[in-house]
This record gives C-alpha cells, structure tokens and sequence, in this order.
C-alpha cells in the first residue's frame, strides 16, 4: 500500500469511528482481526473489543465527540495524526458525573498498517488537561 493510501485509511478511522457515534461495527472493517492497541487502560479487553469499548465509553460521556486531523505523516507502513477533540461532558466519564462542559484537548496517534488493515496503534492525548478542564484536577 502507498503512504497516501494508508493516509486514507486513517482519515477513515477518524471520520467512520470517531466522529459516527454508533458505527462501531466500521472497526471490524478498518482493523485487522490481529489488531494491539498499546493505548487503552490497564486490564481493557484486547484487541478491536477494546478499541470499540473506549470509543462507546468516549460517545457516551460526549455525544458531540469531534476529532479534527490537523497533521498527518506517513512513512512506509506508518501514521501519524495530530489533531484536536472537541467534547461535551454529558455523560458518565470513567465515573466522573457529567458536568455539562465544553472541553477542547489535543491528541496523537501512532499507527501500523497491514494489508490495507490498522494493526496496531499508540496513542497520546491530553488527558490531564481533559481533567482539568472538567474541573476534577487543578
């Protein structure tokens, strides 16, 4: 696969998965069976599972969830985007009761493709700066 090819894949993860609350059933289409997700919490189930579990936890507590690509590199089998979410806290976030706020954070993602499939992915968002702005952290 060329480098823009796998680019398009990307975009597609963040256009189908991340911005279509409720398409969760795009994951089994754009990873690989095999897919590792070196990003999710301790003891996440594995795989595309897990991948979908925390994008349904992430629609749940902000219906509005919106990922822009601001930056995208690509490198032989590899992807990276920069990009910013855009949030409202109005449900349940790993127990913190909804808060109504408007929260704006920024996000990288690392990931490996193979055979026009993501197969792995890392993954660094400001979740500190999340919490704060929730008003949980100071």
């Amino acid at each position: 696969m060329s480098t823009e090819t796998n680019k398009v894949l990307i975009r597609r993860w963040a256009d189908e998965v991340l911005n279509t609350p409720g398409n969760l059933t795009a994951i089994d289409v754009l990873f690989a069976p095999d897919y590792v997700d070196y990003s999710n919490p301790p003891d996440w189930p594995p795989g595309r599972e897990g991948h979908k579990q925390i994008v349904a936890l992430y629609h749940a507590a902000f219906p509005d969830f919106h990922y822009t690509i601001e930056h995208e590199i690509a490198e032989g089998d590899l992807v990276v985007v920069r990009g910013t979410y855009h949030l409202t806290h109005t449900g349940e976030f790993f127990g913190i009761a909804p808060t109504g706020k408007h929260v704006t954070a920024t996000g990288m993602h690392l990931f490996r493709v193979d055979k026009e499939k993501i197969a792995e992915h890392w993954c660094n968002n400001d979740d500190l700066g999340v919490m704060r702005q929730l008003g949980v952290m100071s």
